[in-house]
């Protein structure tokens, strides 16, 4: 018998959280990663909102803080003039940090949890892959050590996190089926001398390809560009002439501290599960830099992934918990490439009737509004929603929030419950039940109904039900009649009813919870 319940494989970001979430659920896991030593390179730097509050969660709000810089602001030029500027609200605002700095946080709290990264080991082979997870007990994995030891060990459950090129996803023979774009990218990181704003990202967009510039901490400035040509050598000395043509002016590289060039992909996997093993963040996809949802989509899955695991290794909730990850977080992935796919060809559009219809396009989403009131909320994570798969989600009798549910940000079954009442009433939060399952209810103003929800939650374990200020919810929630909200342990409601919906609540947490207890 193995001595774990869950090998982990890649301790990036993707990997260190999925250890995290478990370890903190009471779940013994290991974890692996090829690489010697941690990671130095800055890689990804957007933290958004809805990553934010992950991270908050675990207990790591105030070191994120610490070491991050907030975007408060982006702004648009064209051929070296303005052509737009959208100020974005706090609660929907990005953090940016260094890669390293957010896998030094998670690995801080790995050890404080109580595990720690087996490094210099590398999994070579995967083998008892079955497609149903009750079909096997566990899956067997081949691990080479740094010292030439070899290593067969049996573990209930595996994820393979580990990058693109992931030797997991090879192992399960599972496609990445995708494109590339057809041009590479150059960035340096560097300290500059001249006035660069410490909370704005510079687009300036000119017919030889766009220039982007990135605040970090300490000083430091991302500058990207498309690289314009292959006659020209990829460094500083290129960043800097890009500079002098298309950026702001006045501006000087003076110490580089990282630099590269890369292709940009759009792929995803085909399938983000075989059997008892699991693929996420890059081993499961791969997208634009645009809009820096890379990280962010790797720690969702990770997050999605965790407290379902978790809830099936201590017999909470059935095997067929696990099946919804795969659809759930694919579908996420989707929407971002798609969003991702936008942003990166507005950043190639070239000839004059292209580059005028783009500019004429962010000049409207200025003076409308568009990007704070609709865009930012998307792009800040708080509107993901996983569609919902049956009636009994949603309330039995068409209602004004329904109705309300189809509108941008409408609140419905798998949308997140609204984070501000989550914090008020104890369901998120770093002090909140990591696995715990919450019943939000608005209760009638007369009745019993109140004591029949708590009854029906008190037959299946760690539910809580919490009662909800009429005014405050129906403000959050768009929604005042009587019901409840039934919300999953990761902040997502996995159904909506009404006061005459109790049979489907019952139905609900059957299928959720499984049999009573």
């Amino acid at each position: 018998m193995s001595d774990h319940d869950v090998l982990v494989v890649g301790a990036g970001p993707t990997g260190l959280l999925a250890a995290c979430e478990l370890l903190r659920r009471g779940v013994r896991v290991r974890i692996v990663d090829r690489a010697h030593r941690p990671a130095d390179a800055p890689k990804a730097l957007s933290l958004w909102p809805r990553a934010q509050d992950i991270l908050e969660d675990l207990g790591l709000g105030e070191g994120l803080r610490a070491a991050s810089v907030p975007i408060r602001r982006y702004g648009y030029f064209s051929d070296g003039r303005p052509v737009a500027s959208f100020a974005i609200p706090a609660e929907h605002a990005a953090v940016n940090l260094p890669q390293y700095e957010t896998e030094r946080l998670l690995t801080e709290r790995l050890h404080e949890l109580g595990g720690k990264v087996e490094r210099g080991v590398r999994l070579s082979a995967v083998d008892d892959i079955r497609g149903s997870i009750a079909a096997t007990d566990g899956v067997s994995a081949l691990l080479e050590h740094a010292d030439g030891a070899v290593e067969r060990t049996r573990t209930p459950f595996l994820i393979g996190a580990d990058g693109a090129g992931s030797t997991v996803r090879e192992q399960l023979d599972i496609g990445f089926e995708g494109s590339t774009y057809e041009m590479a990218f150059a960035l340096v990181d560097a300290r500059v001398e001249g006035r660069l704003p410490p909370d704005e990202i510079l687009y300036y967009q000119a017919p030889s390809g766009t220039l982007v510039i990135v605040p970090l901490p300490d000083g430091v400035f991302r500058i990207l560009s498309v690289l314009p040509g292959r006659d020209r050598k990829p460094g500083a000395a290129m960043m800097q002439a890009l500079l002098d043509e298309r950026g702001p002016g006045g501006v000087r590289i003076t110490e580089p501290v990282w630099e590269t060039v890369f292709t940009v992909h759009a792929r995803s996997a085909t399938h983000f599960r075989r059997g008892r093993v699991f693929l996420a963040g890059d081993a499961a996809h791969v997208h634009s830099p645009a809009g820096g949802q890379g990280m962010n989509n790797g720690l969702q899955d990770a997050h999605n992934l965790g407290w379902k695991l978790a809830a099936v290794i201590h017999g909470h909730s059935p095997d067929s918990l696990l099946l919804g990850y795969g659809p759930e977080r694919a579908e996420a992935t989707r929407r971002i490439v798609r969003d991702t796919d936008l942003q990166t060809r507005a950043w190639m559009a070239d000839g004059p009737l292209r580059v005028r219809a783009r500019d004429a396009a962010f000049r409207l989403l200025e003076r409308t509004g568009a990007v704070s009131r609709f865009y930012a909320p998307v792009m800040a994570g708080r509107r993901l929603a996983y569609a919902p798969v049956r009636e009994s989600q949603s309330p039995s009798l068409p209602s004004g929030c329904r109705i309300r549910g189809r509108l941008p940000g409408g609140l419905t079954a798998g949308a997140l419950f609204p984070r501000r009442l989550a914090l008020a009433y104890g369901i998120a939060g770093p002090a909140s039940d990591p696995a715990g399952w919450t019943v939000a209810v608005l209760p009638p103003a007369t009745g019993p109904w109140t004591d029949r929800v708590e009854h029906l939650a008190r037959q299946w374990p760690q539910i809580r039900v919490v009662l909800l200020r009429r005014g405050e919810a129906a403000e959050a929630t768009g929604c005042g009649r009587s019901g409840y909200y039934l919300i999953r342990p990761d902040g997502h409601i996995a159904a909506h009813g009404h006061a005459r919906d109790l049979h489907r609540l019952e139905a609900e947490l059957a299928v959720w919870r499984g049999r009573r207890q």
